[in-house]
């Protein structure tokens, strides 16, 4: 997508934008940034597992190494397939780790630790992570554009697609109340 020069995701615009503002490699800024968001994670009852460690280790790296050896294409059908191909690379790589249900990564604990407390769709959940990191990645200078909209409206879908198709949606679920107690004898919804 970064390739494509038709804007980044809207994480990868944040990092870019942290990247502007501290000299850091954009992948670079993915890893230190994975860190804090797993505070997030706290009132959202998310738990890591080895998938976290090795999201926040192995994205940033692979980004770093991507950006420099991707060519750039010129031509706009061309860019326009590739940043379509990189939202549905992303949506299916996301689908299938979350899949083995051994840690999501710091971003997509966000979309889970939403989806699970307030029994919202996957689709919507992430949908509501990616605008929300969209605004701030803006904000901080990061490249907005036709590819950021369309990963921010298409990655929820996509990841909730996968999930169902692999046979392994995530259970949902009973929203947790404000409380913080779930009565026992209370169904849990789907």
């Amino acid at each position: 997508m970064a390739q494509s020069r038709m804007g980044l995701g809207p994480w990868e615009a944040f990092h870019q934008g942290i990247s502007r503002h501290t000299g850091l490699e954009i992948g670079t800024a993915s890893i230190l940034v994975g860190i804090p968001v797993l505070l997030g994670w706290i009132p959202l009852g998310q738990k890591p597992g080895i998938g976290t460690v090795l999201n926040i280790l192995c994205i940033g790296v692979v980004t770093n190494a991507a950006l420099r050896v991707l060519p750039l294409p010129e031509m706009l059908p061309m860019r326009l397939l590739w940043m379509v191909a990189g939202i549905l690379t992303i949506g299916v790589g996301s689908g299938m780790y979350l899949s083995a249900q051994l840690g999501a990564g710091p971003r997509d604990g966000l979309m889970m630790g939403i989806y699970h407390r307030t029994g919202l769709s996957v689709r919507v959940s992430r949908t509501v992570v990616e605008v929300t990191v969209l605004i701030l990645g803006g904000l901080l200078g990061g490249t907005i554009g036709l590819g950021t909209v369309g990963f921010a409206l298409g990655i929820g879908p996509v990841v909730q697609i996968v999930l169902h198709l692999l046979g392994a949606p995530p259970k949902n679920q009973q929203p947790i109340p404000a409380s913080g107690v779930i009565q026992p004898d209370t169904p849990l919804t789907h």
